[in-house]
């Protein structure tokens, strides 16, 4: 049982951070397999999808390789999957980036982009790029058991992004943040699903807390997996 390292797949479709992904995994004692392989996809234990980019390219592109589908299985299976930056906004309904794009659908809702975030009377540059402020919601969300378990109200995250996440229920915004006057959700969770917008592996030691987390909850699953033969 000591011996088990998990096995995480980051979904390679040409559109993000792979490396610096790849690297947090390591630094928590994952292993991970940079990927396009729906094989490989289906038989890890937990599934990253990373993205930089243009919403419509990469949906053009996870439709291309055919990995939607094993996306959406991993989705419906008790597997953790994980979203991060553009890989928040795939999971979503639909995009306004450059034209209409449908998304995955996994959680429902719009992607739009930032309108005209202002500071006093000062607009403020978009994409925003730089150090943010997650906090819990006011619906009640609670970060005890998710990966954001053992983070701060208020603890500072790296982001860079134009556009924005506009779940339609808020019972799975995790956390909220705020550019602006814009109030914007940082972060989803609905059951084996979890997505931010924020970067974590580029947000210091209390971003990797996002990956230690994770390593955790995938050893526990194991182990009552383990126990339950």
């Amino acid at each position: 049982m000591d011996d088990f390292t998990p096995v995480v797949a980051i979904v390679d479709y040409g559109l993000g951070n792979l490396f610096s992904i790849e690297q947090a995994c390591a630094f928590v004692g994952l292993n991970s397999v940079i990927t396009n392989s729906k094989k490989d996809i289906s038989c890890a234990n937990a599934v990253i999808l990373p993205g930089v980019g243009a919403y419509g390219d990469a949906m053009l592109t996870l439709h291309r390789l055919d990995l939607v589908n094993v996306l959406l299985d991993i989705a419906e299976s008790p597997k953790p999957l994980v979203g991060i930056c553009l890989g928040l906004q795939l999971l979503m309904t639909e995009s306004s980036e450059f034209g209409r794009h449908k998304g995955l659908g996994i959680i429902e809702g719009p992607v739009v982009r930032f309108d005209a975030p202002k500071e006093k009377e000062r607009i403020l540059k978009v994409p925003q790029i730089g150090w943010n402020r997650i906090f819990q919601p006011a619906n009640g969300s609670r970060w005890h058991g998710t990966l954001l378990d053992n983070l701060n109200e208020g603890e500072y995250m790296y982001f860079v992004h134009s556009y924005i996440c506009q779940p339609q229920s808020s019972n799975v915004i995790l956390s909220t943040s705020r550019y602006g006057h814009i109030e914007f959700c940082s972060s989803i969770q609905s059951g084996n699903v979890f997505a931010c917008q924020f970067h974590p592996e580029r947000s210091g030691l209390r971003g990797m807390k996002v990956y230690h987390n994770l390593a955790d909850q995938l050893r526990l699953a194991s182990q009552g997996e383990m126990l339950n033969e």
